[in-house]
């Protein structure tokens, strides 16, 4: 882990300069980034739980299609 500190007497555009190559090098920025929108793996019982649902939206469509209150769609 590189710490950076501005030395006295160095330019604000040469410490931001030494920050970014210096960031870039260490790959941190790199991992945050594939980090950011990762999601956490689902456990069995969320898999369970999304299976349960979807069996269920899929029992109440067929039903609703069945007494007619559901329009028929076209499979592509």
């Amino acid at each position: 882990m590189a710490d950076f500190k501005r030395k006295p007497g160095e330019s604000f555009e040469s410490f931001l300069r030494k920050f970014k190559k210096g960031l870039k090098n260490s790959k941190r920025l790199e991992k945050a980034r594939s980090k950011q929108h990762l999601e956490p793996k689902k456990t069995k019982r969320q898999q369970k739980k999304y299976a349960l649902i979807s069996i269920k939206t899929q029992r109440k469509k067929e039903y609703l299609r069945k007494i007619g209150k559901l329009e028929e769609t076209q499979n592509r």
